[in-house]
């Protein structure tokens, strides 16, 4: 064997080596042939390791590519078989339906029509229309639920009652000064005040105290002229004529009041003449006993006749100014009785009684502003201080909050017209403003407790409103409820009041209520969408906006409209949507609801023509345009239109032949 020269190295041996142990065993064999007679040797380990990594790989990467391209191409087919209508999808109402025996109907998640016999598209909001599901043996009003969805729903319900209610109605209010209690005193001629008694703002003074020394001149001449006139009136010898006694009797009286107008009390008046002597100087007294609220003066101040000096109120009775929503207003009376409880004395409560009620409602808050008496006779409530009001207002067998009120401290009473804190066993003048008192019942009161049985009420959650209808589910029989629409009434804490739509000892639904109206609007039965369906069947008349709707229209076409009465489309009344759309469909006007239908019936105008034929023949079947179906049952026969031809047609007999147009040139004119 040659040997590489120094400094280089071989690979060949090797690579020859490496490709002799991964070649097969039958090559290695062939290449190296066993001597005769000898026993092959066995496959080496080696050679059979790079072999297994590739199985490996190939388990690794391959079946899974395979079974995911196969589950792929299932999916595919899927789609595909339900694209074709080979399958339906699982909701189950196919399988209802065909149990039933009645053929699948298809409505609008919207509820926008009537159910419709064949899918497609809603003709009003163009939204795909779904298949209706059963009502599970219930009627047009009402759905059956099983006991297991009741459980999973948790469907829970609750007894109509008739029990004596009473509404409150609850506000926050301010206390402020009876406005009839306050009083002004003010100069009743020009000077000086030398002397303020009541030197500070919120004394408390009693009717009479001196509050002021006022200094005026004016005052001491009045004095003089009255002493001087009663000098005279004293000095008049009996001997002389009377027209004199009497001259000097009038100068007497007419000084006399010139000292009343003054500011002189009758008491300063006697002291004056009994002492003869007149003083530049005169006390101002207080006119009633209250609290000095404000102050305009200061001592030394020179003052004018009329100007306002102090300010007093009679705190003994203060009001409670309210803001109360105007349908809370409206519910109260005068002299209703109202409890407060005052941030200031947490715990206690004061009683007032209501005096009066805005007419009018406030543009900016929109609230009716009602104003409270309240006896203050401790002086315990200050004003500014903030309340919260509670009024509680009975409400009779039908909801009515204006109806007789029993109130035990005005039975039998007689009550101020002004004042309701005035109240008397007895009738009489009132002692604040001298009106006479008036008897309670005259306000709308009752001397005794009537035998009011009460008002039907429901839980709130039992009522599903939409803002302008309310429906109540009523369970009439296990498992079976039925839509009600209802008239609401007031709010009574955690109850409501009916009105109208349910009767005592009725079960509602108060827990699992929406989950019912979906299965109502899903049976394409009457719903919180559309409760205008719920109402009892009657005859009714057409409206005012369907007929409003057709008197758009020539008097030729709304008489073919009237007759015609439905839209083959949409299978709605002709005018409820509007003026009706007149469509020329293969020489025969067909009228449509609205141009949302257009587009349907010009593509299959033969099987619209159709429908409206047999509609209009009274042939139809039970799903398709019901000639008697249970809301139109009152409408009147439809003829068909072969008989929409006039009965005396016009003769052409006698009628001169219409020729066709000829160009008629014009006449050149010579100039």
């Amino acid at each position: 064997m040659d040997v590489p020269p120094t400094g280089s190295y071989s690979i060949l041996p090797s690579l020859q080596i490496a490709r002799e142990c991964t070649m097969p065993q039958e090559k290695q064999s062939s290449k190296n042939p066993s001597p005769a007679g000898s026993t092959p040797s066995p496959p080496d380990a080696s050679a059979a390791a790079p072999a297994d990594n590739r199985r490996w790989w190939i388990r690794l990467w391959v079946q899974p590519l395979l079974l995911l391209c196969v589950g792929l191409l299932l999916i595919v087919c899927l789609g595909l078989a339900q694209r074709f209508g080979l399958i339906t999808t699982g909701d189950g109402s196919s399988g209802s339906a065909a149990s039933g025996g009645a053929t699948s109907q298809y409505i609008c998640p919207m509820m926008c029509t009537p159910p419709q016999s064949e899918e497609g598209r809603c003709p009003v909001c163009a939204m795909e229309l779904v298949a209706a599901t059963s009502s599970s043996g219930g009627d047009s009003h009402s759905v059956q639920i099983s006991p297991a969805a009741r459980r999973i729903a948790n469907i829970q319900t609750a007894d109509v009652e008739l029990l004596p209610v009473t509404r409150t109605i609850s506000a926050i209010g301010e206390l402020s000064y009876d406005e009839g209690t306050l009083k002004t005193l003010s100069a009743y001629v020009d000077g000086r005040l030398d002397r303020l008694y009541a030197d500070y703002t919120g004394v408390v003074v009693e009717a009479g105290d001196q509050l002021a020394l006022v200094y005026s001149p004016r005052l001491y001449s009045g004095q003089v002229e009255l002493l001087l006139a009663m000098k005279a009136h004293q000095n008049t010898p009996p001997t002389q004529l009377s027209r004199v006694q009497l001259s000097n009797q009038d100068l007497f009286e007419s000084a006399r009041q010139r000292l009343i107008e003054l500011g002189m009390t009758e008491q300063q008046i006697e002291n004056l003449q009994a002492s003869g002597e007149p003083s530049n100087r005169i006390h101002l007294h207080a006119p009633i006993s209250g609290t000095v609220i404000k102050k305009f003066a200061v001592e030394g101040q020179y003052v004018k006749e009329g100007e306002p000096i102090y300010q007093l109120a009679d705190l003994s009775t203060v009001w409670l100014m309210l803001e109360l929503f105007p349908e809370d207003a409206a519910a109260i009376r005068y002299g209703q009785r109202v409890e407060a409880n005052v941030q200031s004395l947490p715990g206690e409560t004061f009683v007032g009684r209501v005096a009066f009620a805005s007419p009018s409602v406030d543009p900016t808050t929109r609230t009716v502003g009602v104003r409270v008496v309240i006896p203050n006779s401790d002086g315990r409530l200050r004003i500014g201080d903030y309340s919260r009001a509670t009024i509680d207002i009975p409400l009779n067998q039908i909801g009515s909050q204006q109806g007789p009120v029993f109130d035990p401290e005005l039975a039998n009473k007689w009550i101020s017209p002004r004042h309701p804190h005035v109240i008397s066993d007895d009738p009489g003048p009132c002692p604040i403003c001298g009106m006479e008192l008036v008897p309670a019942t005259d306000f709308g009161y009752v001397d005794a407790a009537a035998d009011n049985r009460g008002a039907l009420v429901v839980p709130r959650d039992a009522i599903l409103t939409t803002g302008r209808d309310s429906v109540i589910y009523v369970e009439t029989e296990p498992g079976r409820f039925e839509i009600r629409r209802v008239v609401v009434g007031p709010n009574a804490r955690d109850k409501t009041v009916i009105l109208s739509g349910l009767e005592e000892g009725d079960k509602v639904a108060i827990r699992g209520n929406f989950l019912i109206d979906s299965q109502m609007q899903l049976a394409g039965n009457p719903s919180l969408i559309d409760p205008t369906r719920a109402v009892p069947e009657e005859a009714p008349e057409d409206t005012e906006a369907i007929a409003a709707a057709m008197s758009e229209l020539s008097e030729e076409d709304r008489i073919l409209a009237e007759r015609q009465e439905i839209c083959p489309v949409a299978n709605m009344r002709l005018g409820s949507m509007g003026a009706p759309k007149r469509v020329l469909v293969n020489d025969t006007p067909v009228f449509i609801c609205c141009e949302g239908c257009r587009k349907r019936l010009l593509n299959e105008p033969d099987k619209y023509l159709t429908m409206l034929e047999e509609y209009q023949s009274g042939s139809t079947s039970e799903n398709s345009l019901p000639a008697n179906s249970e809301e139109d049952s009152w409408l009147p026969p439809i003829l068909p239109l072969e008989a929409i031809e006039s009965e005396d047609p016009v003769s052409t007999d006698g009628l001169p032949p219409i020729l066709s147009p000829q160009l008629i040139e014009p006449e050149e004119s010579t100039p």
